[in-house]
């Protein structure tokens, strides 16, 4: 069973709105990464990340219990080996919202259980729209966050599927309908 579902896109093609409403109709669990980015008002630590600090990523990098790391926009965001290890013993689906060396990194390490899944925006100009709506960040970081995106498009074609996300319910139900095709019907809405 492919059951470690790693979602990656570009920053601002929806993709933790994405995975909230996969999570919200299926019995996917949600693979909680460690960044050491500033928490934002509407999260909750060991929900959405583990917020952890320079010095303890570092540490637990260098004791090698990331299955993947990647520094975004200065930032550092990893996946712990336990939670994957889990998963797999347990059956468990395990849903990851990672970038795209995050996806890879993990599919390399567990060949035969993971599933990758692009998102993309429905064009570039929306998804700039969506970068200044969201209000997070500073048009210098708008600027970064669009330049990475032809970096990160680059990496389409290592995915096992792509989704264009023009509306949230549709492409829910289109990963949905995906991850039931590969796994013989596994998930079941809530």
């Amino acid at each position: 069973m492919r059951n470690l579902i790693t979602i990656s896109a570009p920053s601002g093609a929806g993709k933790t709105t994405l995975c909230r409403a996969l999570q919200q109709q299926t019995e996917m669990n949600f693979s909680v990464s460690c960044t050491t980015r500033d928490q934002r008002d509407y999260e909750v630590d060991g929900v959405d990340y583990y917020f952890i600090s320079d010095k303890e990523f570092i540490e637990r990098m260098e004791k090698g219990e990331f299955a993947e790391t990647e520094n975004v926009h200065g930032c550092m965001y990893g996946t712990l080996k336990e939670s994957i290890n889990y998963a797999i013993t347990s059956s468990e689906i395990l849903l990851f919202e990672v970038d795209v060396k995050g996806s890879m990194s993990i599919k390399k390490l567990y060949p035969d259980q993971t599933m990758t899944i692009f998102v993309l925006p429905p064009s570039l100009e929306h998804l700039r729209s969506r970068l200044i709506k969201r209000g997070t960040d500073s048009e210098e970081r708008i600027a970064k966050r669009l330049e990475r995106l032809e970096i990160e498009i680059e990496y389409k074609e290592k995915f096992d599927f792509s989704v264009i996300n023009d509306d949230i319910q549709r492409s829910t139900e289109e990963i949905i309908s995906i991850i039931n095709k590969q796994n013989e019907g596994v998930l079941h809405g809530s």
